[in-house]
């Protein structure tokens, strides 16, 4: 497969793929029936981000569509050396303001950059199918923008007035799991995530914190902690979206317009890719299930990035960052058949 038409995939509430192309239909609002995809920018400078499919496809006839993304030539890529550039001086501006008060905790990040020198990037599209239910898949192909990802992440679920969300901070490798548990800096970053989360939720309805616990992803490890709210209204998708991203995760503590176009800011010197991070979902009669898009690929052309981001605050070393960094674009690239790095 040499090239594709606009297609649009993700893993539903239930857990079953769903895919849509045959072109889209872009609306301001979500639609009440049928399927609809959501995708903006980091930014949510779309006006109108809910994307309609012309086609769509589920379950076992969405993997097969996938799978024939498939090829017997392996990608092969030239992957350019990742110098720390911009990071240090923007980590040092990010500790600055946190010892100054401004804020508790941002997230810059770094971006790896690569030529394909063998086979088409459509092969990427191929390892979203038979993935297990922990990692969530999601892709996007458009003439401007194409990305694809396997996020640990949710944004939020939302079925019958119940809403699910997460917090997911904390990051080690797996080796390091037994350690990683009892790590002040990264229970401390997670803490920040799971208690902003919680209070943000509060006037939404009845909020219910489970245990924080020790995720395995394969070669990584996370905090992990779950969040349910009882929504006291029927709110509007759009209003949700805006009120939850960024999370606490990938975004400032605390979060203003000010704190907000200083990440847009720091994102926009490591050249960050404007859909990293940002939310992805899909909509399927009534039932709205979104992710954060971390851990995915973006292409234009020949040209393929992987973004990382990591969260920092005042116990944060410049060096166990980079190296976190690193961590998660090497995860990222086993994931997708691309080596280490």
């Amino acid at each position: 497969m040499k090239s594709l038409e606009p297609m649009a995939c993700m893993q539903s509430y239930d857990g079953h793929l769903i895919l849509g192309h045959g072109g889209f239909e872009s609306h301001p609002e979500a639609p009440s029936t049928g399927v609809a995809f959501y995708v903006n920018d980091f930014a949510l400078s779309d006006p109108a981000p809910w994307k309609i499919p012309a086609t769509v496809l589920k379950g076992k006839e969405a993997e097969a569509w996938l799978n024939q993304c498939k090829s017997n030539q392996q990608l092969k890529m030239d992957w350019q050396t990742l110098s720390p550039g911009e990071f240090p001086a923007v980590f040092g501006e990010i500790l600055n303001a946190i010892r100054h008060g401004k804020i508790q905790k941002s997230v810059p990040v770094a971006v790896e950059r690569g030529q394909v020198k063998q086979g088409e990037l459509t092969e990427l599209l191929g390892h979203l199918a038979g993935r297990p239910r922990e990692f969530c898949p999601y892709g996007w192909v458009s003439e401007k923008e194409s990305f694809c990802g396997l996020t640990p992440e949710v944004l939020f679920s939302l079925r019958k007035g119940r809403l699910h969300t997460m917090a997911l901070a904390g990051t080690a490798r797996a080796e390091d799991a037994e350690v990683f548990a009892w790590d002040e800096k990264e229970i401390c970053e997670h803490e920040f995530v799971a208690e902003t989360l919680v209070s943000k939720l509060s006037d939404l309805g009845m909020v219910k914190r489970g245990e924080r616990e020790v995720l395995h992803l394969g070669s990584l490890v996370h905090f992990h902690t779950p969040i349910e709210v009882g929504m006291y209204n029927d709110y509007s998708l759009e209003m949700l979206i805006a009120k939850l991203h960024p999370t606490p995760a990938l975004g400032p503590l605390p979060r203003s317009e000010s704190t907000l176009q200083q990440l847009y800011d720091w994102r926009e010197r490591a050249q960050c890719p404007p859909y990293f991070g940002a939310p992805f979902g899909v909509l399927e009669e009534g039932v709205f299930h979104s992710v954060v898009a971390i851990r995915g690929l973006h292409w234009q052309g020949r040209e393929i990035m992987v973004p990382s981001g990591c969260g920092v605050i005042e116990a944060s070393r410049l060096t166990n960052e980079w190296q976190e960094l690193a961590l998660k674009r090497r995860a990222v690239k086993r994931m997708f058949g691309l080596g280490e790095g």
